[in-house]
């Protein structure tokens, strides 16, 4: 009788265990249905056509600039690349929850923590992560932009606000895209009308990230297709400066010495420096180049904060939008 019962027992127990079992896919099956709600959304991205099937929920993304985009319609990512670099150098009103996992660098992002997260969608940039994309796409579907081709380039601005579109599009967040943009046109105007009213609509100027490289301080002079000079021609000013070749990342890199060229009239001359490393407090003071230059006689030198964002999304075009004119227009 003992055997007889021992053996029962191991049979209910088999017998409980299936039905867990088969209770445990059910709700598998039901979580892939959940997350595959019919839409299919089709775009080009950097590496041809994709459909993404379903809307988006968990979502790992490899640039800041696109957890960024995120956060504007109002998604929290699953994981995001390097966000203690982010937190340093990107300056926007919302932020992430404390359930945003670090995912490794942007150039080198680690797979297996990705993997971990079990997400449905990687966004990815060209540039950086075009040699692991088919271990991204092993992970989950994976839409990849290329921010410095030579089609975006052409434009960084008007491609940043493209591939916001391309994103809420595939969360389906249209309606929240349009408003964003919306949002930050009228931003836009209302700080040009306080250029308007400091009269310095129309004024000619150059602006630049400037740090040090090798010892020798180094200028990044902002070309008429970066988002920092898209945005100065919104507010109603003119680049002075003009490289004569579309640049791939929007700006050239000089030395103090190329800012001779530029002594006309009251030109303004912005700059974004890390306290740290301030070359125009520390390297140039000084030195007669930078000192006999016509706009640094005049005063007409504007600090930016160092946690200016010149490479974001609208998030950090409408505060790039404010400091720019904070640091020119003196209430």
């Amino acid at each position: 009788m003992k055997k007889i019962g021992l053996t029962a027992f191991i049979l209910l127990l088999s017998l409980l265990a299936a039905c867990s079992s088969s209770e445990d896919n059910k709700n598998d099956e039901n979580d892939t249905k959940s997350a595959d709600d019919g839409r299919r959304v089709t775009f080009e991205d950097a590496v041809g056509e994709q459909t993404i099937k379903g809307t988006p929920k968990k979502i790992v993304v490899l640039e800041w600039s696109y957890a960024e985009d995120l956060l504007a319609l109002g998604i929290q990512p699953a994981g995001v690349a390097d966000l203690d670099g982010y937190h340093q150098f990107v300056n926007v009103e919302k932020d992430f929850a404390d359930s945003v996992k670090d995912v490794g660098t942007r150039q080198e992002p680690n797979l297996e923590a990705i993997s971990r997260l079990n997400p449905d969608l990687i966004i990815a940039v060209k540039f950086r992560h075009e040699q692991i994309l088919d271990s991204l796409k092993e992970i989950a579907p994976t839409v990849t932009f290329d921010p410095y081709s030579k089609e975006a380039a052409r434009d960084h601005y008007q491609n940043m606000k493209d591939e916001f579109k391309t994103i809420a599009k595939i969360v389906n967040k249209k309606q929240e895209a349009d408003n964003a943009l919306a949002d930050l046109d009228r931003f836009i105007k209302d700080q040009k009308q306080r250029v308007t009213d400091a009269g310095l609509e129309g004024s000619k100027y150059i602006a630049t990230q400037a740090y040090t490289v090798q010892d020798t301080p180094t200028l990044r002079l902002f070309t008429d297709n970066s988002i920092v000079s898209q945005v100065m021609r919104e507010l109603g000013f003119e680049n002075a400066y003009q490289s004569g070749k579309t640049e791939t990342y929007g700006y050239s890199e000089v030395t103090v010495e190329a800012l001779q060229n530029f002594q006309e009239g009251n030109l303004q001359f912005l700059y974004i420096v890390q306290d740290e490393d301030n070359i125009f407090a520390n390297q140039l003071k000084g030195n007669p180049v930078w000192e006999n230059l016509s706009f640094v006689k005049k005063g007409n030198t504007h600090q930016l904060p160092g946690n200016t964002w010149p490479f974001g999304g609208v998030l950090s075009a409408e505060v790039l939008t404010e400091q720019l004119v904070d640091a020119m227009v003196k209430e």
